[in-house]
C-alpha cells in the first residue's frame, strides 16, 4: 500500500463536516439576529407603556436590559456588574469553568426580580413570572402588546430599603416610586421621601417642625395665602391722618379743615339809624 497516496474517503468526510459546521452556526446566527430584532421590537412596545421616551433603547444590548430592570424597581448598575463579572471570570482559565456561572446565575435572578415588578405594574398575576423563566421573549411579546396599562402606584418592593433599590435617575426614563426626583423638578415623584423640614415647596409655604408652635398671628388675625397684609392699628393717643377731600368741580375753593377753629365775625362798619338807642348822646 502507498503511504503517499490520497485518501479520498477521509478528504470527502472531512469536508462534509466543515460543510455541517458552516451550515449549523449560519442557521445559529440567523436565529440569534431575527429574536435580537423581535425582542428590540418588544422591548420598545413595553418602554413606550412605561413612558420611557427615545425608541433606541431597545435596540441597545445590555442597556436595555438595564433600563428593563430599573422599571423593575432595581438598580441597574449591579445588573452591569454581574455580566461584567461573569465575562471577566470566563476569560480566566479554570477559574471561569469554576466561577464563571455564579455571576451569571445571579444576573439572571436579578432579571426574574425584575419581571415580577414589572408584571404587578401591568396588573399580572405572580405566576406570570413562571413564563418568563422558560421562555421570557414570550412573556416579554405578551405583556408588550396586552390591553395592559402601566400603573406604577403599587406597594413598594420587598428590597426598597436595601442597597438593591433604583436610586439612579436616567433622563428620559420615568423615576419610579421611591427614586430621587431629577434636581430641577418641582415636586417630588410619588412615592419619594419628603424634603427636610424647614424648607420651602415651589410656592408654598415652608414646613414647620413636628410638635412646633405654630408663628404668632399678624396684627388683624392670619392673612389670607395671596392677600396683602392688613393694615397696621393706629397708636395710642395719635390722631389719624386727615382724610383727603378732591377739591369739587368747577374750580372752587375747596372747603377748610374742619379741624381749624372758625374765625370771629368782623365788627359791622354801617353807622346806625337816627332815633336809636345808640345814636343818643349820654346825658350828663
Amino acid at each position: 500500500m502507498n503511504p503517499y497516496a490520497y485518501n479520498y474517503d477521509y478528504g470527502y468526510s472531512s469536508a462534509a463536516f466543515l460543510g455541517f459546521i458552516a451550515v449549523f452556526f449560519g442557521v445559529f446566527l440567523l436565529i440569534g439576529i431575527a429574536a435580537y430584532v423581535v425582542s428590540s421590537i418588544f422591548y420598545n412596545k413595553l418602554f413606550e407603556k412605561a413612558g420611557v421616551e427615545g425608541k433606541w433603547r431597545g435596540w441597545v444590548p445590555v442597556y436595555r436590559e438595564m433600563v428593563f430592570v430599573k422599571l423593575g424597581d432595581l438598580n441597574p448598575w449591579w445588573l452591569l456588574v454581574l455580566i461584567g463579572a461573569s465575562f471577566v471570570l470566563n476569560l480566566i482559565p479554570y477559574i471561569g469553568s469554576l466561577l464563571g456561572w455564579i455571576p451569571s446565575l445571579a444576573a439572571a435572578v436579578y432579571s426574574v426580580l425584575a419581571a415580577y415588578r414589572v408584571g404587578q405594574k401591568l396588573q399580572k398575576e405572580g405566576a406570570w413570572v413562571v413564563l418568563y423563566i422558560f421562555l421570557s421573549i414570550v412573556w416579554l411579546g405578551i405583556v408588550a402588546y396586552d390591553k395592559s396599562r402601566w400603573n406604577p402606584q403599587i406597594p413598594p418592593a420587598p428590597w426598597s430599603r436595601t442597597f438593591l433599590a433604583d436610586n439612579v435617575v436616567w433622563s428620559g426614563v420615568p423615576v419610579q416610586p421611591g427614586a430621587p426626583a431629577p434636581q430641577g423638578a418641582y415636586g417630588a415623584a410619588p412615592g419619594a421621601y419628603p424634603p427636610p423640614a424647614g424648607y420651602a415647596q415651589p410656592g408654598g409655604y415652608p414646613q414647620q417642625q413636628p410638635g412646633a408652635y405654630p408663628p404668632p398671628p399678624q396684627q388683624g388675625g392670619y392673612a389670607q395665602p395671596g392677600a396683602y397684609p392688613p393694615p397696621a392699628a393706629p397708636q395710642p393717643g395719635a390722631y389719624p391722618p386727615p382724610a383727603y377731600t378732591p377739591p369739587p368741580a368747577g374750580g372752587a375753593p375747596a372747603p377748610s379743615d374742619p379741624a381749624t377753629p372758625p374765625a370771629p365775625p368782623a365788627p359791622p362798619t354801617t353807622p346806625p339809624a337816627p332815633g336809636s338807642d345808640e345814636a343818643e348822646p349820654p346825658r350828663g
